[in-house]
């Protein structure tokens, strides 16, 4: 697995990008840097980068890290979504996970402002 940090405002957060062809293709477009946007307790900001669903997930865990086709979007969950049910978080549509966040994400719930995300390569 691939080593990222992830930086969204005042908070800093280590990742890893999973081998497969879509954290491959992820690891290949950082760094990413962009103004996101707040969806429940999602981030997501469109980003360039040619992913396919090939493991497609219509439910997700608290944070991972997403492909969404439709918004060519990467995708940080943390929390429920507008359309999640019974404690599920559950994207707008099916997505394809590529990483996971490996510290705490709900620090993530702090935020209290749209997000500046960066996302680069950690330190070897």
């Amino acid at each position: 697995m691939k080593k990222i940090k992830i930086k969204v405002n005042d908070y800093q957060l280590n990742g890893v990008l999973h081998d497969t062809p879509a954290g491959e293709k992820i690891w290949n477009s950082l760094p990413i840097s962009s103004r996101g946007s707040l969806w429940g307790d999602e981030i997501y900001f469109s980003i360039n980068a040619d992913v396919k669903l090939e493991n497609e997930q219509e439910v997700v865990n608290e944070g991972d890290l997403a492909y969404w086709p439709p918004g060519s979007a990467f995708c940080i969950f943390y929390g429920p979504t507008p359309v999640s049910a019974n404690g599920e978080i559950r994207p707008a549509s099916s997505v394809e996970v590529f990483g996971k966040i490996t510290d705490d994400a709900k620090v993530l719930k702090k935020i209290n402002r749209l997000p500046d995300v960066l996302i680069e390569r950690a330190d070897a």
